[in-house]
């Protein structure tokens, strides 16, 4: 019943039946109108917040977005009402990806969760597992966010994605074991893995995701990105998905689902993460890297009982910990409901930035654009060298597939990340330069 008002209100909207700046009823006011229940209707205006289509005025309702808005929605403001800082323009544009937009952190919320850590003392002997308090939090939001369903005994709080998936490398896998890698896929992952001593073997994907009728059986893990793929930007579909699970329950491997910025779709609503179908096998990683910052240095692994204690004791050989204070940060923006509420900002936030990006380059080939903080520009290798170059003399950074290959290239073209950007217009500027020096190309 949600999703077939939020259709119905969406069409509105696109036919102009509803204008930009109009304001809809309360949820309390559409439900009596429409004999629904309130929930069906909060759930429909939740999910076109989430898309960008509404926005929330500080103390005043729910109005239709503009979504052709140069500037930031008025719905992403302070505690205080004050608008979100902007940058005067001035030097370079940042569209390389895997970054998340900063400028929107300084909230009352922010500082009193940093204040309250700040008055914390620190912990006499590091917890290998995390603190308490934090997991139990953490357990929930994973929960209600992503669909993962466990208590805090199968979480752990590491230092970020990466840290966990290293964590699972020392404590489950040996030297020489053989692991898979989505190829395009995630460089770091690569690094971390080799490091630990592992044969690293690539597998394709394609626009859908990991290509799982490829993976070889005799794979101890195989490091995937099924709600974003990572760089190429498709979202692993549920047959495929039931395909890698059975996969890995017939070979006896684990898989390591890296969440890294899940919260983020635009079409529909997040598909719950991997882990939910099959938690046995299932590690998953998650950061609040692409939530918050990278500077938060706070992650979760998610798995069965005992290998999450495995991963604590190998931790504690090791002597790797997170630090108390973030911790103790993060602990009291979800005790609030501040993540909450942040996360629902940035998600609207963002899909007006992938919304400009995809108006400015439209008519070019795009991939990867329904989720996530970023997409792909499919060109020519050569083409994207160029324009790459081109792009850093007039104060744009770009990045290319081509450093996200471990093996043969099978796809090259630039990789525009939008979360960096302080603003629409810088957005729109930098993309029409970049639209520019590929059709000069």
């Amino acid at each position: 019943m949600n999703e077939q008002l939020a259709g119905q209100l969406r069409s509105a909207m696109r036919e102009g039946r509803l204008r930009a700046g109009e304001r809809l009823p309360s949820s309390r006011a559409l439900a009596g109108l429409i004999e629904v229940s309130r929930t069906v209707v909060m759930e429909a205006y939740g999910q076109l917040y989430a898309e960008g289509w509404l926005e929330g005025r500080h103390g005043s309702g729910t109005f239709v977005a503009d979504i052709n808005a140069v500037e930031p929605p008025v719905s992403l403001v302070h505690e205080e009402g004050a608008a979100l800082e902007e940058r005067d323009g001035a030097g370079v544009i940042d569209l390389r990806p895997g970054v998340a937009w900063v400028g929107a952190l300084n909230t009352p919320a922010w500082r009193r969760a940093w204040r309250f850590a700040a008055s914390v003392p620190p912990a006499q002997r590091p917890e290998p597992f995390g603190l308490p308090g934090l997991r139990v939090v953490l357990s929930d939001y994973v929960r209600r966010s992503r669909g993962v369903a466990c208590t805090p005994e199968r979480l752990l709080v590491t230092r970020g994605a990466t840290n966990g998936l290293d964590l699972l490398a020392a404590a489950v896998l040996r030297a020489g074991d053989r692991v898979g890698v989505e190829e395009p896929g995630y460089a770091k992952a690569r690094q971390v893995l080799k490091a630990r001593g592992m044969e690293l073997v690539p597998c394709p994907v394609d626009e859908h995701g990991l290509v799982v009728d490829e993976l070889p059986d005799d794979l101890r893990l195989v490091y995937t990105t099924p709600s974003h793929q990572y760089p190429l930007g498709g979202v692993l579909p549920v047959p495929r998905r039931q395909a890698l699970l059975a996969w890995a329950r017939r070979t006896g491997a684990l898989v390591a689902e890296d969440d890294y910025d899940g919260e983020f779709r635009y079409d529909v609503a997040p598909l719950p993460a991997l882990y939910g179908l099959d938690p046995d096998v299932v590690v998953y990683l998650g950061t609040s890297a692409k939530i918050l910052t990278a500077d938060m240095g706070v992650g979760w692994l998610v798995s069965r009982p005992d290998l999450v204690e495995a991963v604590a004791n190998r931790r504690e050989e090791l002597n790797d910990r997170t630090a108390t204070g973030p911790q103790e940060a993060l602990r009291v923006l979800l005790e609030r409901g501040d993540l909450d509420r942040y996360v629902r900002r940035m998600r609207a936030e963002y899909a007006r930035r992938r919304a400009a990006v995809t108006q400015t380059l439209d008519g070019l080939p795009l991939r990867g654009d329904t989720a996530g903080l970023h997409l792909v520009v499919e060109l020519p290798e050569a083409v994207a060298g160029r324009v790459v170059r081109a792009a850093a003399q007039r104060g744009v950074l770009l990045d290319d597939l081509e450093r996200h290959h471990a093996s043969t290239r099978r796809v090259s073209g630039l990789v525009i990340g939008y979360g960096a950007a302080a603003s629409l217009s810088e957005l729109k500027t930098a993309c029409s330069l970049v639209r520019e020096l590929v059709e000069r190309a």
